[in-house]
């Protein structure tokens, strides 16, 4: 027992933790700051009459002196501020995010923008200035829908309105932006839709990688009964809330929770702290309504008394603070737990104060905490809006309201007052799933991002606009006009392929843009070996959820890889398919058609021994042979975002995912003019495997190593895997992508058309044999340089 524990606040808030954290054997005092008469009544317990003012330099001494183990700030304010770096400047941990990850609560127009980056279903919106008044006043003119406004800042809990007409909603405006009736938290107003549904608490542990969620809870923000009246900092509330059924809280933690963390930690502020974010259970699925980056108030007094006897809530939050939240259990016990606010008479308005408390005698099964009181002398008075939690938990939830209201019934004080409907919600058939019954959306597939998509990607699929192809996509199928090409005699040549493993690594490393090229490029240098120019691409993107900016950004390369190729990208398939794919990842197919005169088809038949092999460099690893690259890297203490070890101005792994040359409009002018034979691609299975495909039978060939020069990232892998070079000629493209045949009396006409575009170096690497098979000469140099 010598763990020491500093918590900042003085609510019910706090008395609930330090009540939880004083039931660890390894706590050894709570100091709570500045606390009220609830949370001194522990002996484990004392409370501070520091200012919590930033930088909060008096606290800091004093919890250095007092060799403080962990902080844990209790009110946003303090965060917002930053009071996490105050303490661990001197190092001590502390249970709550960094000033930058409490953003997610201070700023409601920064939170909306990570929500928009990062798909996570949430409210239509638009931010405004206070400047902007009149964009505002247009945008809720011609939205369409029911609107809130949102102050951006910290209001207190009071800036959000929520207007019943599109003239209120402009008073709001104007009173926001031009009166301040929130001060400066209404510089930017946040517009949302109005989203219908009942409304769930989730309080979520995290470490910056873990996030584990307690059971949902529901508050009653209303001051009246049926949920009518003002609103107030909150009533009660209860847990479970039936309404959030475990496929809701795992469609919750898979489409919300987890992509927040993550998304937060791959931006440069990982949350480490208790998130607390709300929910609207919406027909379309639950959405995001706020973030807030610490525990709630009055759901934290009902959800400390659902935890276990056997949890050690000092053990969690330090495993949090000291990212190992996965080290330890937390675990709730069967049944409900409920929490009644009393309430100072006038409240949320004007009250008063120093009215007397007098308490009854407590059940042993329910706790009394202190949400605004003070002693004057020996007496216990108000001294705030909200004045107990009354609390309690049970095997039932109505075994557990009967405590609580008959335990409310055992406290008085002039102007008390109460909701007597608690948990009306759970206890009515209000909790019924829609009467529309399900949607699509609830089953995972959202048709409106898929329209959103289609939105953004139509200025690229413009971009590559051809003779045959108007490039307009939406319709059921993409049409090309053959006869605008102007071919006389046209053999149709078709492809398709996909980018295999590479895209493990742009996945994991989160850049999407690159593999797009690499789609077209494999598709579309398997129609030239042919002799046959591209005409048109169409694409197949498959994942289980559907995250807009990450699709719309692999079908920007896609259309950059298009244009590089010269063919129009007519079309495309976008599958959402909930279940089928891990979460964040994709899988992409590409369908590439092109064309070549009938007389003009490769390989041609007179291939013979003695034509010259022509190697065109690649561009790097190109598409295939990514398992054993990425087998090779794990061997190496390097991740993907070390610095590239043979190329220091890159990452390792925007290296890695160089895309494949596409080779048609340096190669095909060659074609064109009769000078190739033929063509092989080099891709899965290297020089060994892809040469013979176009060799007539009873050939085969030689290449001599020697004739270029082993690029580093290929020297690197066999270096590092321990490859041997027969190996890498057989897996890899070793630098050269395509192999062209060209007869001997045409070799030095073929490289100078070659070399015309200097797009890729062209090396003299081989020559056709009458002998099968490829015979590799003087690899020993890919060892000895």
């Amino acid at each position: 027992m010598s763990t020491q524990i500093l918590i900042l606040g003085s609510g019910g808030r706090e008395h609930a933790l330090a009540w939880k954290l004083a039931q660890s054997s390894t706590v050894k005092h709570i100091f709570v700051c500045p606390g009220n008469p609830g949370s001194a009544k522990n002996q484990k317990t004392s409370n501070l009459h520091f200012p919590l003012i930033h930088p909060y330099k008096d606290l800091v001494d004093f919890a250095v002196n007092k060799k403080i183990d962990l902080v844990v700030p209790g009110p946003e304010d303090p965060l917002v501020l930053g009071v996490e770096k105050c303490f661990r400047d001197v190092g001590i941990p502390v249970f709550g995010p960094t000033k930058l990850a409490a953003r997610m609560e201070g700023s409601k127009a920064f939170s909306k923008a990570f929500m928009h980056r990062h798909a996570i279903p949430t409210a239509k919106f638009r931010t405004f200035s206070s400047s902007q008044l009149q964009d505002a006043t247009n945008y809720v003119q011609t939205c369409g829908h029911p609107v809130v406004l949102k102050a951006s800042g910290l209001a207190g809990g009071k800036g959000v309105l929520i207007p019943s007409s599109t003239d209120e909603a402009i008073q709001g405006l104007r009173s926001i932006m031009l009166d301040n009736a929130f001060g400066s938290a209404g510089d930017e107003v946040v517009i949302e839709e109005l989203l219908q549904g009942p409304e769930i608490s989730v309080l979520a542990f995290s470490d910056g990688y873990t996030i584990v969620p307690l059971p949902a809870a529901q508050d009653h923000k209303r001051i009246g009964e049926g949920d009518t009246g003002l609103n107030t900092g909150g009533m009660g509330a209860y847990a479970p809330a039936p309404v959030a059924t475990p496929a809701i809280m795992d469609h919750i933690m898979t489409e919300s929770l987890r992509p927040t963390i993550d998304g937060m930690r791959k931006e440069g502020f990982p949350f480490v702290g208790l998130l607390f974010t709300g929910f609207m259970l919406t027909a379309d699925g639950p959405k995001v309504l706020e973030y807030n980056v610490r525990f709630g108030d009055p759901e934290t007094e009902a959800l400390m008394m659902l935890l276990s006897d056997d949890v050690d809530l000092a053990a969690v939050l330090l495993a949090c603070a000291e990212r190992h939240l996965d080290s330890v259990q937390i675990n709730t016990r069967p049944g409900f737990s409920v929490s009644v606010i009393l309430v100072s008479g006038g409240y949320p308005e004007s009250y008063a104060k120093g009215k007397l408390i007098q308490i009854g005698e407590v059940p042993s099964d329910v706790v009394v905490f202190h949400c605004g009181t003070s002693m004057s002398g020996n007496d216990l008075i108000t001294s705030g809006g909200r004045v107990m939690a009354v609390t309690c938990s049970a095997p039932t939830l109505e075994q557990a309201l009967a405590q609580v209201y008959a335990t409310v019934d055992k406290i008085s004080f002039e102007g008390k007052f109460y909701r007597r409907d608690i948990a009306h919600r759970a206890l009515t058939s209000l909790i019924q799933a829609p009467s529309n019954g399900l949607t699509y959306a609830q089953a995972g597939v959202s048709v409106d991002a898929g329209n959103e998509l289609v939105e953004a990607i139509k200025p690229y699929v413009r971009a590559t606009k051809r003779s045959g192809a108007d490039v307009e996509i939406g319709g059921f199928g993409g049409i090309f006009d053959l006869k605008a090409t102007g071919y006389k005699d046209p053999v149709l040549v078709s492809g398709t392929d996909g980018v295999g493993t590479k895209l493990r690594i742009a996945v994991d490393a989160g850049i999407h843009h690159l593999v797009g090229i690499d789609l077209v490029a494999m598709s579309v240098n398997d129609l030239l070996v042919q002799g046959a120019e591209p005409l048109y691409f169409l694409d197949y993107y498959g994942c289980s959820k559907l995250d807009v900016a990450t699709a719309a950004d692999v079908i920007k390369g896609i259309a950059q890889g298009c244009q590089q190729a010269g063919c129009a990208l007519i079309g495309g398939e976008t599958a959402e398919m909930p279940g089928m794919y891990q979460d964040g990842d994709y899988d992409l197919a590409g369908f590439a058609v092109g064309a070549v005169e009938r007389s003009s088809i490769l390989p041609r038949a007179d291939i013979m021994p003695g034509d010259v092999l022509l190697g065109v460099a690649s561009s790097g690893i190109h598409s295939n042979g990514f398992s054993l690259v990425r087998k090779v890297i794990e061997m190496t203490d390097l991740s993907y975002s070390s610095t590239c070890p043979w190329d220091d101005e890159k990452t390792l792994a925007l290296s890695l995912l160089e895309p494949t040359r596409i080779y048609i409009k340096q190669v095909l002018p060659a074609v064109h003019q009769g000078l190739l034979k033929g063509m092989s691609h080099i891709t899965g299975g290297g020089f060994i495997e892809n040469i013979p495909r176009v060799l007539p039978k009873g050939m085969g060939a030689f290449i001599d190593a020697s004739t270029w020069q082993l690029p580093p990232v290929f020297r690197f892998l066999m270096q590092r895997g321990g490859i041997a070079p027969l190996e890498m000629a057989r897996t890899f493209n070793n630098g050269i992508g395509l192999v062209l045949i060209v007869g001997r009396e045409d070799v030095d006409r073929a490289l100078q058309v070659l070399r015309e575009t200097a797009d890729a170096a062209v090396y003299r690497i081989g020559e056709v044999t009458d002998k099968s098979g490829v015979e590799m000469r003087n690899l020993e140099c890919w060892s000895s340089r």
